[in-house]
């Protein structure tokens, strides 16, 4: 039986996703995408071309043939029509997840390396909420490191929230749950919810020395505004 990748254990089965472990320059850049990089370090380039060398992978389990994805204006992956997705990258791992917009109306992904967060940035990134519930997990499950699956959940919960409003998502602006089955619910805090969905769910996972979180639904989660229609993408 073929092994899961960390990815395909947390998303659903409408989804199609690549991983890797190592920078892999076998899938060179489309020009629309190789100018987002034209200036930028070595490092990055191989980091970049590597990310969408993961997402062009993912397309194809899609069914769809090499496609560039570009940058749009706002920095953000610009996906084929009726497609979306996720990439992501950190230390030793790149990966990208995609979609049909009929199956999921939602994905956002992130890895980070499992290892503990400098306490400064814990401090920055978690609510008051969300600090007393990491002491509870740290006595439940010492070994894992809670503060970087927040970050991580946060991540994805930005990478979700973007594309359906195009509008910035702050670690303060939402209070995660997370739970040790490897769930989280997250709450978007009132003060933003004019801008887009008031809650997300998530799941998350630790292997090979990482960290890997993702959000999907698919329905449009629910907004703060009854009968607000749902954003473009």
């Amino acid at each position: 039986m073929e092994r899961l990748s960390l990815l395909q254990k947390i998303l659903p089965a409408c989804t199609a996703s690549a991983e890797a472990y190592d920078d892999d320059t076998a899938y060179p850049l489309f020009p629309e995408e190789a100018s987002a990089v034209a200036r930028s370090a070595e490092g990055r380039r191989r980091e970049f071309t590597t990310g969408r060398g993961c997402a062009r992978r993912a397309l194809s389990g899609l069914g769809l043939p090499p496609t560039p994805v570009p940058r749009d204006e706002q920095r953000a992956p610009a996906w084929p029509a009726g497609v979306i997705g996720s990439i992501t990258h950190c230390v030793g791992f790149r990966a990208a997840a995609v979609a049909r917009a009929d199956d999921l109306a939602v994905l956002g992904i992130d890895a980070e390396p499992h290892r503990p967060l400098p306490a400064r940035v814990g401090k920055e990134i978690a609510v008051d909420a969300e600090s007393a519930r990491l002491t509870v997990l740290r006595r439940e499950a010492p070994r894992i490191c809670w503060d970087t699956v927040l970050f991580s959940a946060k991540e994805s919960v930005y990478k979700a929230w973007f594309p359906l409003t195009r509008a910035w998502l702050g670690f303060q602006d939402a209070e995660v749950d997370l739970r040790a089955d490897g769930t989280f619910a997250v709450r978007v805090l009132p003060a933003v919810t004019e801008a887009g969905p008031s809650g997300f769910a998530g799941r998350w996972l630790v292997g090979r020395g990482l960290v890997v979180t993702s959000v999907t639904s698919a329905r449009w989660p629910a907004r703060s505004r009854p009968g607000s229609a749902p954003p473009r993408y």
